[in-house]
């Protein structure tokens, strides 16, 4: 392991050129494949997530898997885009992929501080693991989360290289996911605002009045809508909604109880969680 890198500028560079090796490794991985494409891609992503891997473990801080998330899609997507017929059906979820991977990613840079800093979660699964924070570091940080945006970007595809006939539905599941991203997006925005005032234990504002994790709701609302698209298109292929599920159970069984683990530290939580809703930022009635 080596030092930690104190600035964030070089720090931002460094992880430019990891994923640019990552990405290029699994390029070459899937061109050198001569099997069903859902497979090479498969086979290609986790060998590009070995390579980040391998840099988390050298750097000491498992954050440097973080932007993964937002950029694996948008690179898959190009990708295949550029090889594929350009279609309306096609053209739909790449536009809805890139405007979320774009977002999400500024949002990851902007919140970012640095190398030197990794991620409260991470550091508290270390803690609490010891030893077998090495097995749970690649299988639980870095390949499970492979796995799911795998599976969640599949649908689109299926999408590109089958290249279906448009129809209303994908359209309005198209204009579903952008309606999420921007759910996503104004939930970031409030969120910094909070954290520059911080006014109160907990953000009672905006999205975030009646709703604890309004942003995980833009991001399982994202990928159910580009799944359902492709499910529009190609009914038979209905098992492409697996990815989506996936990725709401990791929401509803991980992120959502570690987030609120942590809240639950805060005075007055357990009123706070009565009085508001998981996901959907709707009125429920104070209790």
């Amino acid at each position: 392991m080596i030092r930690p890198v104190q600035s964030r500028a070089w720090s931002y560079v460094i992880l430019a050129a990891v994923y640019l090796l990552a990405g290029g490794a699994g390029i070459a991985v899937y061109l050198a494949l001569s099997l069903p494409f859902w497979l090479s891609l498969l086979i290609a992503d986790v060998v590009s997530t070995v390579v980040v891997f391998a840099f988390s473990l050298l750097f000491g801080n498992a954050s440097v898997y973080d932007p993964f998330w937002s950029v694996q899609p948008i690179v898959i997507l190009i990708a295949f885009a550029l090889f594929n017929p350009a279609t309306a059906a096609t053209l739909l979820p790449l536009i809805a992929v890139i405007v979320w991977g774009v977002r999400l990613t500024a949002n990851w840079a902007y919140t970012f501080r640095g190398l030197a800093h990794q991620d409260w979660r991470y550091t508290m699964l270390a803690e609490k693991t010891g030893k077998a924070y090495f097995f749970v570091n690649f299988v639980g940080i870095h390949l499970v989360p492979t796995l799911v945006v795998y599976g969640c970007v599949l649908p689109a595809v299926f999408t590109a290289v089958y290249h279906p006939a448009f129809n209303a539905g994908s359209a309005v599941f198209f204009a579903g996911s952008l309606l999420f991203i921007l759910l996503q997006g104004a939930a970031d925005v409030e969120m910094h605002r909070y954290r520059r005032h911080r006014t109160g234990n907990f953000i009672r504002t905006g999205l975030w009045k009646y709703a604890r994790h309004p942003n995980y709701l833009g991001e399982i609302g994202m990928w159910w809508c580009v799944g359902l698209a492709a499910v529009c298109l190609m009914p038979e292929r209905w098992y492409l909604l697996a990815g989506a599920l996936a990725n709401t159970l990791l929401f509803l069984f991980v992120s959502v109880p570690l987030a609120d683990g942590r809240q639950s530290r805060k005075e007055g939580f357990e009123e706070y969680k009565r009085n508001t809703r998981v996901f959907f930022p709707i009125y429920k009635k104070q209790k």
